[in-house]
């Protein structure tokens, strides 16, 4: 007998809540191995490929591509085991019960607060016309059935029951949910036709047919209550469109209901009744829109959802920006003696070394002679940790936005290991191929913003560490060099730092030092 199992979105580690859907790599009715990858999702970190922790037939997905769902929503449902016949559906007893001593089967295979076990203990179906047990009852808790078959007649749980019992459903793959009032009973009823999903009327008690919690964030924000909302999409799902249709007065009114005109001030339910965006249409109150009114009217005007790395991107700055009392120093160098030594080191052979090689290396250098700049504040604890070794960050930019690749123990690496690490960190940023852990645990950042031609900057400093230093752009400049004009190759540099863990004097000495090293190279040879 086949029994469904559902599979939910896996915590997959590093603090990340949510996943946007980038690639189904099932379909529905495909046969998938124990830990096999199912979806390729996109995190706030990297692209993951999730494996399904069970072996069977897909019975339904839940969210397509471009949907973004929270740690715990459900992915998919499998149906594991062999479906049972007609006669057995009804008549067979209930199966023996394992063997004692038996261990429960699971793949192994874990992520992150995530493993796979043994599927739940089988449960007793319940016969054709006999009462369900704890059957969901008007107001009483469960007061939604369902029903799932796959791949042809059999019995699976219905989550409205008290004890999990089953009935018999009949179907290729179908996913029905009612909500149940004032009955003490679920009757079988054979579910025929293709995948499909069973949505509840407008208005009612039921769940709200939605998939996105991009949708649901959306309308919570600003006031508006889904269950008044007929949906455009299929079997009646409610998409985004509908939702921004509803906050300007547009949404079109449910099938049959009389249509009235209404101004972009009123919010427009699905039953065509104009409704104040601060009240819901059984009169319950509902929180007025955090947005203001004009953006949402605006005429011609694009939203572009804040999630993936630009959404990460925006909430650690501006945690940066709300927690660090943050100041900038700048000087300018002459980089000429410094281009010049990495010529000469590129021309004795072996591999190259890059620029941003060489600036790590004396970033380096100044942060074991200024430690306070490498560390961290503990404002439980009101104390500054300083941390023993540099996982140096480099800020580096690809068609998925702005990401930050740590470079481990920068400390102890030479100019050309430092080379090697940065050529393979960036390619993998391009790629896309760059790991959770390769995203995180920085501790000093360098930002070279000179590839994008400016001179200088004032950048964020990367929470919740306390310093990065900033490199511009090297032109050719008129410089005073041994006591006349010359052109040399200047450079700006900049450092921001958090001024909770030391004073300018600490700073200004950090930043003089890098500067005398871009100026005199030698002079990092007392430290090698």
């Amino acid at each position: 007998m086949a029994q469904v199992l559902e599979f939910r979105l896996p915590d997959l580690g590093e603090g990340l809540t949510e996943a946007e859907i980038v690639r189904w790599l099932v379909q529905v009715g495909d046969v998938v191995a124990i830990d096999q990858p199912v979806v390729e999702v996109e995190t706030a970190k990297a692209m993951v490929e999730v494996p399904c922790p069970y072996g069977g037939v897909v019975t339904a997905r839940f969210g397509e591509q471009g949907a973004e769902l929270p740690v715990g929503a459900p992915l998919l449902t499998v149906a594991v085991g062999t479906p049972a016949t007609p006669a057995t559906a009804v008549t067979a007893p209930p199966p023996a019960p394992e063997p004692e001593g038996s261990e429960p089967q699971g793949s192994g295979n874990v992520l992150v607060g995530y493993g796979t076990t043994a599927p739940p203990a089988r449960r007793r179906r319940v016969r054709p016309g006999e009462p369900a047990k704890g059957a969901a009852t008007h107001g009483g808790a469960g007061a939604d059935a369902g029903a799932v078959s796959a791949g042809g007649p059999g019995s699976v749980p219905v989550p409205g029951s008290g004890d999990g019992s089953a009935v018999p459903v009949q179907g290729s793959v179908a996913v029905a949910a009612a909500p149940v009032h004032g009955s003490a009973s679920v009757a079988a009823a054979p579910v025929l036709g293709s995948p499909a999903v069973a949505a509840p009327p407008v208005g009612s008690g039921g769940p709200v047919a939605v998939i996105s919690p991009l949708v649901r964030r959306l309308a919570r924000e600003n006031g508006l209550d889904l269950r008044g909302l007929a949906g455009s999409g299929p079997d009646g799902l409610i998409l985004r469109a509908d939702v921004e249709r509803a906050l300007v007065g547009t949404a079109p009114p449910a099938p049959g209901a009389p249509t009235s005109a209404a101004p972009p001030a009123t919010a427009t339910r699905g039953t065509g009744t104009a409704v104040p965006t601060g009240t819901a249409g059984s009169g319950t109150a509902v929180p007025e829109a955090t947005a203001p009114a004009v953006a949402s009217a605006a005429p011609g005007a694009t939203r572009v959802p804040l999630k993936g790395v630009r959404g990460a991107v925006a909430d650690k700055l501006a945690r940066s920006r709300r927690e660090i009392p943050d100041a900038t120093c700048w000087v300018d160098a002459d980089a000429t003696e410094l281009l010049r030594a990495r010529t000469a080191m590129n021309a004795a052979g072996g591999p190259k070394i890059s620029l941003l090689a060489v600036l790590a290396r004396i970033c380096t250098a100044a942060l074991a002679r200024f430690p306070e700049l490498n560390s961290t504040v503990d404002t439980q604890a009101r104390e500054v940790v300083l941390l023993p070794q540099v996982h140096l960050g480099f800020a580096a930019q690809t068609v998925r936005g702005l990401v930050v690749p740590v470079v481990r123990d920068a400390h102890t690496r030479d100019a050309e290991s430092l080379s090697a690490e940065f050529a393979r960190l960036t390619e993998a940023g391009r790629a896309g191929r760059l790991t959770p852990g390769e995203l995180t645990g920085g501790t000093f950042t360098l930002n070279n913003y000179g590839v994008f031609g400016v001179d200088g900057s004032t950048p964020i400093v990367n929470h919740p560490e306390a310093a990065m230093l900033g490199v511009g752009r090297i032109v050719p400049k008129p410089w005073v060099h041994e006591g006349a004009l010359a052109v040399r190759q200047v450079v700006q540099l900049s450092l921001t730092f958090d001024h909770r863990v030391c004073d300018g004097g600490t700073a200004g000495g950090f930043l003089r030092y890098v500067a005398d090293c871009v100026e005199q190279p030698a002079v990092l040879l007392r430290t090698l």
